[in-house]
């Protein structure tokens, strides 16, 4: 026999209060969190809209629009003229019902999903030098498929000064971090190529290789750093030709592995025939005295280490500048290969990076002083608020990964949208769902930002862990949004 709900029926089960902005929006989110929780069973018929909007006291283009956002979603089932049905999404869909990057500019909520600081207080300084410089280049077409050379140059003494000997042509500079493994990943990874990754990782770089149809190797990270034995046996089982690694305070667990470890998987690539692509885009953000190590690619002997840089952490993610390490002939065939996407990067923001190399080391401190601080009341009010969560607080990089009292990450990133954070559950950053004790919290917001987010966390955690609680929608309680800056 067919199950459904009356209009009134749903109303007094979603609850949404009528000031919640949008209420659209408000409405959907309530409905998705009373199916993933249970409160609502699959395949039960839906009130039509017309009866829904009735029972709330709204207009029928709110409830359409609600149910449009279930549906896209994969919340919700349709026939034309027949109705709704509740729903679950495929598996790997509730990883993230949206983009989970791309979050909408007006939803209020604190961004703790993105581990990207805000501006160094050096760019002013480094745009002024660059407008001043910029007419020089007008005389040419604007196009430099591998980067302008004073960048190049300055990227290549930078990896000079960290212990790896490198010249201009072996540089490509590239939008950014994510480009950079984009190209890698298109020009070395085919259809079902075995890949492999760390397990967390960053999650872009899964999405390059699914794009590509490679096949995912993933390598767990215990709580105290990479296993080398694990590594290289699945190097040897899986035989996989490419390797995507994060040794400099990885993301998102922020360990840095070691000078004997480096040399250790560097050595097994070569044992193995795999080419290691290694991503150092957290590299100059130590916060804590931590030992020296080099670039891992001063251990590679054979030209099958291939370096990841970026400007983004280290002085800002809008100037959407990194850079690739390798041969001069990788350089030249990843120039080709780019070319026919953008050409080259744009011009103005390479000579403000360029400006911003000769200032490195002070953004360097910059960096240290103000992510220690963040990193400082993250600890902080977590160790208060969240005491049976556990963690290992890292030396560097942005983030703390948080290991869950139990297996709740994506429904508690549904409660704390209720309650005004975004979060990033750790099955974003694992394969096929997994990772789902886990949960990304970056410290690169404001310290007060930082602890007015965990605060709600902690309200979001109570809520809902307690039996028959309801998951409000934001905006509907005490307590008006905090808009840091950021």
């Amino acid at each position: 026999m067919e199950r459904y709900l009356s209009g009134p029926q749903l109303a007094r089960l979603v609850e949404v209060p009528r000031d919640a902005r949008p209420y659209y929006r408000a409405l959907a989110e309530t409905v998705r969190t009373l199916i993933l929780d249970g409160r609502l069973p699959t395949r039960v018929r839906m009130p039509a809209e017309r009866h829904l909007a009735e029972a709330l006291g709204v207009s029928r283009t709110t409830v359409t629009t609600a149910y449009d956002r279930l549906r896209e979603q994969g919340f919700l089932d349709s026939r034309q003229g027949a109705g709704s049905w509740t729903a679950l999404p495929e598996p790997g869909a509730l990883l993230g019902t949206e983009n989970p990057w791309i979050a909408p500019d007006d939803d209020g909520l604190l961004p703790l999903h993105s581990a990207a600081p805000a501006a160094t207080g050096l760019l002013p300084d480094a745009v002024a030098a660059a407008t001043e410089a910029y007419p020089r280049y007008g005389l040419g077409t604007g196009y430099e498929p591998v980067g302008v050379r004073p960048l190049r140059e300055a990227i290549a003494a930078r990896y000079g000064a960290r212990g790896l000997a490198t010249r201009p042509d072996q540089i490509l500079v590239t939008g950014g971090a994510q480009h950079a493994v984009h190209l890698l990943m298109t020009l070395l990874a085919g259809q079902g190529d075995p890949v492999l990754v760390e397990s967390p990782t960053y999650p872009h770089a899964l999405d390059a290789a699914r794009m590509r149809g490679a096949r995912l190797v993933p390598v767990g990270i215990a709580d105290d750093g990479w296993n080398l034995d694990l590594v290289t046996c699945a190097m040897r089982q899986s035989a996989a030709r490419l390797a995507y690694v994060i040794p400099d305070f990885q993301n998102p667990t922020g360990h840095l592995m070691g000078e004997g470890d480096r040399a250790a998987l560097a050595d097994a690539a070569r044992r193995y025939d795999t080419t290691l692509v290694v991503d150092e885009s957290w590299a100059e953000l130590a916060i804590d005295e931590v030992p020296a190590t080099s670039p891992l690619a001063a251990h590679d002997t054979d030209g099958r280490v291939i370096s990841i840089g970026s400007a983004s952490k280290l002085w800002w993610g809008g100037l959407r500048i990194g850079w690739i390490r390798g041969t001069a002939a990788l350089i030249r065939r990843l120039a080709v290969l780019r070319s026919s996407v953008d050409v080259a990067s744009p011009l103005f923001e390479q000579l403000v990076v360029t400006h911003l190399f000769e200032r490195i080391e002070e953004t360097r401190a910059e960096r240290g002083r103000t992510l220690g601080a963040s990193r400082s009341a993250l600890v902080e009010v977590l160790r208060a608020e969240l005491p049976e969560w556990r963690f290992t607080v890292p030396k560097g990089g942005g983030s703390l990964w948080v290991r869950l009292d139990s297996p709740v990450a994506t429904p508690l990133a549904d409660a704390a949208a209720a309650h005004g954070v975004r979060l990033a559950p750790g099955p974003w950053f694992g394969v096929d769902g997994t990772l789902e004790r886990y949960l990304r919290l970056p410290f690169t917001m404001p310290p007060h930002a930082l602890t007015e987010a965990a605060r709600r966390l902690a309200a979001a955690r109570a809520l809902a862990s307690s039996p028959g609680s309801r998951v409000a929608p934001y905006g509907s309680r005490a307590g008006a949004p905090l808009t840091p800056t950021l």
